[in-house]
């Protein structure tokens, strides 16, 4: 039987400590995931990385490596990030126990990647475009800045937990499992297959005149917000092809009355 955990991918990009590899995949496999990526990891994962990865050396020496955030979602259904900053650029920002609801859910037929940042800067603005939307996890004003692998942890934890968020009484046996929410199982469009789309929603909107005028990018404003709210549902092959016929249909109809 397929494993939802199976479809959960950890994406730690270009983290700079080997300590913080070992201990992130010490940490999703203390929940039961098994899926860890890096993005241009350290040169070397030292001793200490793999002092860290105490008993997960086998999450460790297995975790895929790629050379860009975009090699490492392209073949993932739902992409979401976490962030401890606030502002408009972030998207839409949801607490980590919510969020990991709807992960839990999606990840029953889709794979999912999570994205944790760098240890000092976090997730540049370009790499917050291409999530559905944001984990938070709450922290004192004093100290609000979490370590890597703890951030980790806590969101394998939330995760884990969300397996049995549903459950309508505990007996001898243990908690009722939750069953997967209705629409959510249907497989949905990597990451990869929708890139293009964005591409054509961009050419539509520009023959349809949304273009630059000073400092307002209307067309890039939509593009932008349209990648977030398909991030947070997903898109069924049916659905894209649709999109797409739109985008075709716009361009043909405008080029058409343009001759």
């Amino acid at each position: 039987m397929h494993n939802w955990k199976d479809n959960v991918y950890f994406v730690l990009v270009e983290p700079k400590e080997p300590g913080n590899v070992g201990a992130s995949a010490r940490a999703i496999k203390n929940m039961g995931f098994r899926n860890l990526c890096v993005v241009n990891p350290p040169a070397e994962i030292t001793e200490e990385g793999r002092w860290f990865a105490r008993n997960a050396h086998d999450v460790l020496d297995s975790a895929a490596v790629y050379p860009s955030v975009a090699e490492a979602i392209k073949d993932k259904a739902i992409v979401v990030g976490t962030t401890r900053r606030k502002g408009k650029r972030r998207g839409i920002i949801t607490p980590a126990d919510q969020g990991a609801e709807k992960l839990f859910r999606l990840a029953a037929a889709n794979r999912i990647a999570i994205l944790f940042g760098r240890e000092a800067r976090g997730l540049f603005n370009e790499e917050v475009e291409e999530c559905g939307f944001m984990l938070s996890i709450p922290s004192s004003k004093m100290q609000p800045s979490l370590n890597l692998s703890h951030a980790v942890l806590i969101i394998a934890y939330e995760l884990f937990l969300a397996e049995y968020g549903g459950r309508e009484a505990e007996g001898e046996e243990g908690p009722f499992l939750v069953a997967p929410g209705p629409g959510l199982t249907s497989r949905l469009a990597g990451h990869g297959e929708i890139a293009d789309l964005y591409e054509k929603i961009s050419e539509a909107l520009e023959l349809l005149e949304y273009i630059k005028r000073g400092d307002r990018d209307l067309r890039n404003k939509i593009t932008v917000n349209l990648k977030h709210f398909i991030g947070r549902a997903g898109l069924t092959e049916w659905e894209l092809k649709m999109l797409y016929g739109l985008c075709h249909q716009v361009r043909k109809k405008v080029v058409r009355r343009g001759s």
